[in-house]
């Protein structure tokens, strides 16, 4: 992995154009003009590697995943790449291309991704019309970082954040599209260990029952959607310390997060 940071870096250099996300005028994510890509033409690429682009991703295993952007992006400092990329669809064999934006937090995290085009997120979700038959809906387990959905310590609906409601429009059409197969969607929500026993209970509940809602309201079947709070349990973070220090704080950032999983009907 260091000969291929390494290779990256020396091909990206330290500044570009994707210092920050930028916003359209209508408010959507912002997407640089493909005439000012390093590569035009963009890439061909597995599928399943942009499948498991995902929050909490470091850049290296990105890069490990897609390569270098095809931008100009810097890597220090940067919170976004950009990509093209190309999929040749079945059964038809003609060319999807894509533009395709990584997000990161301030850690060099993935936060989140996007597609300038909805038949892009179409394909890759398997949900696209030229796609091979379709198969029966396994069970999926999609984690987001509280701190793309929510403002800190909140949970209503008005809260969730632009890029959050993206996501969520996102995950919204998947399930939409895979109802027929698809058996109960369960939605809990976690937080990290500070605070009281109760209180994380209560706020990790009212953001499952956020999701649960905002899913519904964007055609997700009802009775198929379930909402719990559980918590500080099942952390995921580790060598975090004691304390509540920012750099504490930091550390759990992985333990406050919302899953969405969904079972074969």
């Amino acid at each position: 992995m260091k000969t291929l940071w390494g290779a990256m870096c020396c091909a990206v250099a330290l500044a570009g154009c994707g210092m920050a996300p930028t916003t359209a005028p209508d408010g959507s994510v912002g997407f640089p003009n493909r005439d000012s890509a390093s590569m035009k033409d963009g890439t061909f690429v597995d599928v399943d590697n942009v499948r498991l682009v995902e929050p909490g991703l470091t850049k290296n295993q990105v890069y490990a995943l897609l390569q270098a952007p095809h931008f100009n992006e810097g890597v220090f400092g940067v919170h976004v790449w950009n990509y093209i990329l190309n999929f040749r669809t079945q059964p038809d064999g003609k060319v999807l291309s894509c533009q395709y934006q990584v997000q990161y937090d301030d850690g060099g995290k993935v936060k989140a991704t996007y597609w300038k085009e909805p038949d892009c997120a179409s394909y890759v979700n398997g949900t696209h019309a030229a796609a091979v038959a379709p198969a029966p809906v396994a069970h999926k387990r999609i984690t987001l970082d509280a701190s793309v959905l929510f403002a800190f310590d909140k949970s209503a609906l008005e809260d969730l954040r632009a890029e959050g409601r993206a996501r969520l429009d996102e995950i919204a059409k998947s399930l939409v599209a895979d109802d027929a197969g698809m058996g109960a969607i369960e939605i809990t929500g976690y937080t990290d260990r500070l605070g009281s026993q109760a209180y994380n209970q209560n706020l990790s509940t009212a953001r499952a029952q956020t999701i649960r809602t905002y899913l519904i309201d964007r055609g997700v079947p009802a009775g198929k959607v379930h909402a719990a709070g559980r918590g500080s349990a099942s952390p995921v973070s580790a060598g975090c310390g004691a304390g509540r220090s920012p750099e504490v704080i930091r550390c759990l950032a992985p333990d406050r997060r919302v899953t969405i999983e969904t079972t074969p009907g």
